[in-house]
């Protein structure tokens, strides 16, 4: 299946790819591919149980993000906010069916539809499901073009959908300096266990803003981030042998999985429809640019733009959502 949505469909590729392959080597019996000594298992000890791979993805993520827009227009980080009631309600319906607190934490983050932190935070709260818990994440990032328009169409009528956002102020280069290092003071004083996550994406962010370092950023956004990517798929896929992955707890975590991503668009969706209640005709926001509240980065914000466009041609929404 992982095969066939990264080849014939296209979903997520660079991801989907190396995991199926990591789950078909981790599954070839006597070979001992996926355990402690094969090749999968040194990968997976090398980068994912010590949780280094996801720190040099946020750093790659970090150069390749663009936060004028968000500075432009800052209340639209209430959206992001937003989207996270996926993970709060998924966290409540995965303790009701049974799972203990720290699964069912490492479940719900599917909701933010974040590959590196959904690995990242499973790794220190359930180890045990880290291959699904992974799957699922990378999963729903893929199926975005699938989950997202019905959601997103149901919930905007066709004048919401067609509405212009005005262009954009110019943002000073400075402010987009300053901001990696207030969100990294801000996570210090508010959440230090974040900060491993949030510094290495700062300092991507910061290297790339700072336009001095130029091989180092486009270092960190192509060639590095290219290699971990394969030994993240394949340390991934390690986790994918048939007697932890075909359980029953397998279908729970991606049903829940999949309810936390809806319910985060959703809920993005709607968190616009209400700011707009209390905004001026000349500070509304499309309400689509809600569902790219998810992490699903750049694909959610791809989506809202091709749907914004079913509608009208000439709204540009991309830059915004």
């Amino acid at each position: 299946v992982l095969f066939y949505l990264a080849i014939a469909k296209g979903f997520e590729p660079l991801l989907l790819l190396p995991i199926a392959f990591g789950g078909l080597l981790a599954n070839i019996p006597l070979a001992g591919i996926g355990g402690e000594h094969g090749m999968l298992g040194i990968i997976y000890n090398m980068g994912i149980a010590n949780e280094f791979f996801p720190l040099l993805i946020f750093m790659g993520v970090g150069v390749m993000t663009d936060f004028g827009p968000l500075l432009a227009n800052p209340k639209t980080a209430i959206l992001g906010g937003a989207a996270q009631f996926g993970i709060f309600g998924s966290l409540v319906g995965a303790t009701m069916i049974g799972f203990d607190l720290q699964t069912a934490s490492a479940i719900s983050i599917i909701g933010g539809a974040d590959g590196p932190t959904s690995i990242f935070i499973a790794n220190k709260l359930a180890p045990e499901m880290l291959g699904t818990i992974a799957v699922a994440a990378y999963s729903y990032m893929a199926l975005v073009p699938v989950i997202q328009p019905p959601i997103m169409k149901a919930l905007t009528t066709e004048k919401e959908r067609k509405m212009k956002m005005p262009p954009l102020r110019k943002v000073h280069k400075l402010e987009k300096l300053f901001l990696p290092i207030l969100i990294l003071m801000m996570a210090i004083l508010i959440l230090p266990e974040s900060t491993p996550l949030i510094g290495a994406f700062a300092f991507g962010n910061f290297a790339k803003q700072s336009g001095v370092v130029d091989r180092l950023s486009d270092t960190m956004q192509n060639s590095l981030i290219n290699i971990v990517t394969i030994f993240l798929g394949l340390g991934v896929g390690s986790k994918l042998a048939a007697d932890k992955f075909l359980v029953l707890d397998t279908l729970g975590i991606m049903l829940i999985g999949l309810l936390a991503f809806s319910v985060g668009t959703a809920a993005g969706v709607l968190m616009a429809k209400l700011m707009n209640k209390f905004s001026s005709e000349k500070t509304k926001v499309n309400p689509l640019i809600g569902a790219a509240g998810v992490s699903a980065v750049p694909m959610s914000a791809r989506v809202v733009s091709k749907v914004g466009q079913e509608y009208d041609k000439s709204n540009i929404l991309l830059m915004h959502a």
